[in-house]
């Protein structure tokens, strides 16, 4: 169901839009922690660091649906919420044409290139083959990766985030039991979990595309919109482009880091598979509030009603730091019970790297939470060289933080000081940014 996110009391409003998208990006993680759960659990300790080394360089193509994302599901927001539904057609139409041809030249581009990312990674010749072979059947998936992210995308343009929320839980449930499937019961090894994913995805895509195109016929609008237009792919890629970019360099700087870990060999790398599997499964579940924030702001922003948006600031911003408060004493206190389920009997080494890593970013998710929202409020109105100012300090210093602190005394654990310090100057930087933007509207 449509929801308009312009009337209404702000914080009832924008929670009840966001919970489900919450619910849904749980689901979301779900792909990659059975990915990884089941690799390490069923196949063994280098199907685990194989499953997680590749994981770094399928966040760059992401890192472009991501963009795809969020530069359509803005640009819908703001013509739905000033209720220019012609217009809301054609930056869908736009929107699908324009990810088709940038999916088609991801899936070339990967193809040719993967295989030299994993050496540039210097990925161990012991997980390199299972890396390359999980890489390969991934890109044959990426067209339902982008058509699904843009159909998630307008769905929550659209005020609905309960959709895709069903989906995604049919899907993962789904993806959990065919991981298990083929790979216990068909013996397929990192094959098994790849293609488990690939046909999961395959299906969530197909039936939110369809969902999507129904919704849209239902739209009236007085003149039939054009199915293409150079204006509004403008004003897409505007949004799109910087998000794109921002994740990409966040997934290349992850790629650079992957390559310091992979320095400390297999037991390293696979505590920081299992644990930043489930550091990412918190930072995404922010990332997708602040993006619920982004289209609350754009629907307010097409409205003219610029004084909900610091009003849906401060309800989002009290949204993340109640989940945080939870989420930072689970992985705190139970980290080592939930990196054993990743693992079949793992090392020692392998444990005590993924808990330390948990134990000393977990109590800053409410730094970084904050700076997330203050994100959405930024790309929600199109305020994209302050968040990509911000988003580029925090990458840099925890690349550079990284490769100097691993080489101290601190080892393995100097890369894991450098997220909280990256994440407490850029937090600073993104909500000063969002303040300033407040006194000058």
């Amino acid at each position: 169901m449509n929801r308009n996110l312009t009337e209404g009391e702000p914080q009832k409003v924008l929670w009840r839009f966001c919970l489900p998208l919450f619910g849904s990006i749980i689901f979301q993680q779900l792909y990659n922690i059975a990915d990884s759960l089941v690799a390490g659990r069923f196949i063994g300790e280098n199907a685990l660091a194989a499953v997680g080394n590749s994981y770094e360089i399928t966040l760059i193509f992401i890192a472009f649906a991501f963009g795809c994302n969020i530069g359509c599901s803005v640009v819908v927001s703001t013509y739905f919420g000033g209720k220019q539904y012609k217009e809301v057609k054609t930056a869908v139409s736009t929107a699908m044409i324009a990810s088709g041809v940038l999916c088609l030249a991801l899936m070339i581009a990967g193809v040719g290139l993967c295989g030299e990312l994993l050496r540039l990674i210097k990925t161990p010749e012991a997980v390199f083959a299972d890396s390359k072979l999980y890489l390969d059947i991934y890109i044959l998936g990426l067209p339902f990766v982008f058509f699904y992210n843009i159909s998630t995308g307008i769905f929550s343009a659209m005020g609905d985030s309960r959709t895709p929320f069903v989906f995604l839980a049919a899907s993962s449930c789904s993806n959990i039991l065919m991981d298990i499937w083929f790979v216990a019961g068909f013996h397929m090894g990192v094959a098994g979990v790849a293609w488990a994913t690939f046909i999961c995805q395959g299906v969530s895509c197909a039936l939110a595309v369809l969902f999507v195109l129904r919704r849209l016929h239902k739209v009236e609008t007085a003149e039939k919109a054009p199915v293409f237009s150079w204006n509004i792919l403008s004003k897409i890629a505007k949004i799109a482009i910087p998000s794109t970019l921002q994740q990409s360099f966040i997934s290349v700087g992850n790629i650079v880091i992957q390559g310091i870990i992979n320095g400390f060999g297999p037991g390293v790398m696979a505590g920081y598979s299992a644990g930043i599997k489930l550091n990412n499964l918190v930072i995404t579940s922010f990332t997708t509030l602040g993006n619920g924030v982004s289209n609350y702001a754009a629907q307010n922003l097409g409205a003219g009603k610029y004084d909900r948006i610091s009003k849906g600031f401060r309800a989002g911003l009290k949204l993340v730091w109640m989940l945080c408060v939870p989420l930072s004493a689970l992985y705190f206190v139970f980290g080592r019970n939930l990196l054993m389920l990743f693992m079949k009997e793992p090392s020692a080494e392998a444990v005590e790297s993924g808990l330390m890593l948990l134990r000393i970013i977990a109590p800053f998710y409410f730094v970084v939470s904050a700076k997330l929202i203050a994100d959405g409020v930024l790309r929600g109105r199109s305020l994209m060289g302050k968040f990509m100012i911000a988003t580029f300090t925090d990458l840099i210093l925890r690349v550079i933080l990284a490769a100097v602190l691993s080489a101290t005394s601190l080892g393995s654990t100097g890369i894991w000081c450098a997220w909280p310090i990256g994440w407490a100057v850029a937090a600073g930087l993104s909500v000063a940014f969002y303040r300033r933007s407040n006194r000058v509207q």
